[in-house]
């Protein structure tokens, strides 16, 4: 195959709002760079992609979601739209149903340079090998949380321990020890098995053998952890974050402002701070939960924003009548940037979801961590101990994991909000801000690390 002089990317996200939002960023950023690009998705997701990308000339191509999936129904075609996440594998796996569809668009488009998919979506790694397209992986999670979870699963670290909280040293990092709490089960067993097992060994392989991965952070911020991974685990990575900055700026509309915006204004007019609450939208907050967070927030006297589910809003009876001189509850859904940008927000509790962790990093927002589920809780870690943006709640038990009273609600909230900590913690994590922010300038290392992929996509040799 001959080099490439302007290259094509395609684009397949999967179908999760927090998976695909970061790759139409990237995509955006690749426009930006005069690269081509198309997004493969489904009928479903293709309004919102396309409203997203429509001041750019990127194309968006629609593929036929399957149907008739055990437990799945008609016309749901994203994760938030499950009736509840135990039909994730059943979801990501019905996926692959899409392979010959895929196939025979990518055979007639322009050529290709390659395909940038999302981890879970490992079998695009053998429609590439068919064609002769490279694939490149799309890793939602952090550096840290990747590389940890690759160690328990290739070195075992764990495999002495009697109880989930019982620390063990992490090889190659000295420092470091974690607890088998940390990770998701059922990979915090000693022997994990079951179809979530199954389902991301199938995953890890075909990313070993696709051509690189693409992270959304900056080397600065994970420096050691992407060294271990490209020295010592693979494939070639690439830190080409946050994504979250080429995110388009939206015109201010005063007839149209929102509620919540006006409402954040007016702290802002009287000099008064806010703390965001959101919990991203496919964590499953019990009930109790909720209560326990919302009492919380009640006894803490702070200033609040909390966007939730209107499912979650009719448990709390009585609660917004209560908080309605300092907490404004959002059912709708908010541009998370525009709220973390604002003036007035000082803090964000938040579950940790990579995505939501990077963006209170880029607008300079501590975080108070409180992990639900997923590789959160190493990203709580992260955020709290290694980088130190952020403070953790505990639960009650001591433990990683667990309920969490009310009473720690309040105590982390008013930390964050009136205490020392909370102030040193917000100049660190304005520093850290201003590092992401010139991480992705021209010049700064994710900027670079951008030409570079280009570079070796462009040059790419298929071996047929």
């Amino acid at each position: 195959m001959v080099a490439i002089s302007s290259p094509h990317f395609v684009i397949f996200p999967f179908m999760a709002k927090g998976h695909t939002i970061p790759l139409l960023y990237l995509a955006r950023l690749l426009w930006q760079r005069h690269v081509s690009v198309t997004i493969f998705t489904t009928p479903a997701n293709s309004l919102s992609i396309r409203a997203t990308l429509h001041d750019t000339s990127i194309s968006i191509l629609e593929l036929t979601f399957p149907e008739s999936i055990d437990g799945i129904p008609s016309g749901v075609e994203s994760t938030d739209k499950l009736p509840s996440m135990s039909l994730f594998i059943d979801f990501a796996t019905a996926t692959r149903l899409m392979q010959p569809q895929f196939e025979q668009a990518l055979e007639g488009l322009e050529p290709v340079s390659c395909i940038v998919s999302d981890y879970f979506m490992g079998w695009t790694q053998d429609s590439g090998a068919k064609l002769g397209i490279p694939r490149i992986g799309f890793s939602g999670m952090s550096c840290f949380g990747m590389t940890m979870y690759e160690t328990l699963g290739r070195q075992k670290p764990h495999a002495l321990t009697s109880s989930l909280d019982e620390p063990f040293s992490i090889p190659n990092f000295p420092k470091l020890t974690l607890t088998r709490s940390y990770f998701d089960p059922p990979f915090d067993q000693l022997e994990p098995k079951g179809p979530w097992v199954n389902f991301m060994i199938e995953q890890t392989i075909a990313l070993a053998n696709s051509y690189g991965l693409i992270v959304n952070s900056f080397y600065e911020l994970e420096s050691s952890y992407m060294d271990y991974w490209n020295r010592c685990i693979g494939p070639k990575s690439w830190c080409l974050g946050p994504f979250c900055i080429a995110k388009a700026k939206t015109v201010e509309d005063e007839s149209t402002k929102p509620k919540w915006k006006q409402w954040l204004d007016d702290k802002v007019m009287i000099g008064e701070s806010v703390l965001y609450v959101a919990f991203g939208t496919q964590a499953e907050v019990s009930e109790d939960q909720i209560l326990e967070i919302a009492k919380g927030l009640e006894q803490s006297n702070v200033n609040f924003l909390w966007v939730i589910r209107s499912k979650a809003m009719e448990i709390l009876k009585g609660f917004e009548e209560r908080v309605k001189d300092r907490g404004l509850m959002v059912k709708e859904w908010v541009d998370q940037m525009e709220i973390l940008q604002h003036k007035s927000v000082k803090g964000f509790l938040s579950h940790c979801g990579w995505n939501s962790v990077t963006e209170a990093i880029c607008a300079g927002v501590p975080i108070l961590a409180m992990p639900f589920m997923a590789e959160q809780y190493l990203n709580a870690r992260l955020v709290a101990e290694e980088i130190g943006v952020g403070l953790r709640i505990r639960p009650s038990n001591g433990s990683v994991r667990g309920f969490v009273k009310s009473e720690e609600v309040e105590k982390g909230v008013r930390e964050m909000m009136e205490g020392r900590k909370g102030e040193e913690i917000r100049k660190k994590t304005k520093k850290v801000g201003e590092a992401a922010v010139n991480a992705m300038r021209e010049g700064g290392s994710s900027w670079k690390t951008l030409d570079q992929l280009i570079i070796d996509v462009s040059n790419y040799e298929a071996i047929s």
